[in-house]
């Protein structure tokens, strides 16, 4: 390979998230220097928390930094351990509009996301380990970069067995929380918000994720967002006048930051002390009905990653549920539902 106009960067010693001291030397090269486009100076950097873990973000654009932190903002963090590293290197593209919206693809423990020939991620969920590459155009849709891109990324890097996914949401009452689980369209995310407005805590609409605790039934959420269908417009007079958020694809949705909601509370993380499997139905009365042992177990199991080397590390995390009973909440009526969850609490409270 021919070098030319070469500059050499040399960085002071820095620390890993291990502990370990590097002298990094990073190589400026013209791009036809550079075919496998792996020598880029990436010289800007920030550590975010967006699900308590921290997650360094290493670019060569400061606005990634910037739109990151606006998607995850000044949250702190909850849990020690590794420190995950995404590298984003973002290029110039003649691409204009708003990408296409991205394919998964996994095999083993390399998962990658791609969008097109100039948008596109791979993550090594081993290494802990994710680089991406944007257009630049890509910086200006924020929404796009965040849904597609930031959190899928930093969900695949943590969820591999600190934190694993549950599509469910969770609230809490007197430190006795709840997951709703159920298809979609079960009304996770309005019984969640329904909760809110009658005082419980909320930490996540439709996306909880367990922690790898063995002392308690832990789980951490997106608490920033409570994210509606436009049919909870007819239940909730207060979200009507928000309109729907552009996505490149995926189901219609009103996504609302909860601090547009001064009366809510909230919280990152909850102790969950039951799962709530919804059933929406023609009913006189809402009820609970105590499911076999194990249930919530078996259940979230069928939604784990399907790769099986993930899949097995995740499924140690997962048996955390063992400990919780299981309820599947008939109703038709959101109010009585929230009655029957409050009638719960308190009897698993009651001392």
């Amino acid at each position: 390979m021919r070098e030319r106009d070469v500059t050499v960067v040399e960085k002071g010693s820095e620390r890993s998230a291990s502990g370990i001291g590097l002298s990094v030397a990073i190589r400026e090269v013209l791009a036809d220097d550079d075919p496998l486009r792996c020598k880029w100076v990436l010289s800007e950097r920030a550590v975010f928390y967006p699900l308590g873990f921290a997650i360094e973000i290493v670019t060569n654009e400061r606005e990634v930094l910037e739109i990151a932190s606006r998607c995850w903002g000044n949250a702190g963090q909850l849990y020690a351990g590794q420190m995950f590293r995404i590298e984003i290197r973002v290029g110039d593209s003649k691409d204009g509009g708003c990408p296409p919206t991205p394919v998964m693809r996994a095999s083993r423990h390399l998962v990658s996301i791609v969008a097109d020939l100039s948008n596109h991620a791979a993550c090594d969920l081993i290494a802990k380990f994710s680089t991406t590459y944007l257009s630049r155009n890509t910086l200006k849709h924020h929404d796009y970069l965040h849904y597609y891109f930031l959190d899928p990324v930093a969900n695949l890097l943590v969820g591999m067995s600190h934190a694993v996914g549950l599509h469910a949401a969770c609230v809490s009452l007197k430190g006795f929380g709840v997951l709703l689980n159920g298809p979609s369209g079960a009304g996770k995310s309005s019984l969640a918000y329904a909760c809110a407005r009658a005082g419980w805590i909320y930490t996540s609409d439709d996306g909880s994720f367990l922690v790898d605790d063995a002392t308690a039934v832990r789980v951490v959420g997106n608490s920033r967002q409570v994210r509606f269908r436009p049919s909870a417009r007819d239940l909730f007079p207060e979200i009507g006048h928000y309109d729907l958020t552009p996505r490149a694809a995926g189901k219609p949705s009103i996504e609302i930051p909860t601090l547009h909601f001064p009366w809510m509370l909230t919280s990152r993380e909850a102790l969950v002390g039951a799962a709530i499997f919804l059933r929406r139905q023609p009913i006189e009365a809402a009820e609970l009905v105590l499911l076999p042992a194990g249930t919530a177990y078996r259940s979230f199991y069928e939604e784990l990653f399907p790769v099986p080397e993930v899949r097995y590390l995740q499924s140690r995390v997962l048996q955390h549920l063992a400990k919780i009973d299981a309820y599947e909440l008939r109703y038709e009526d959101i109010d009585q539902a929230v009655v029957c969850l409050r009638e719960l609490v308190q009897r698993s409270t009651k001392t």
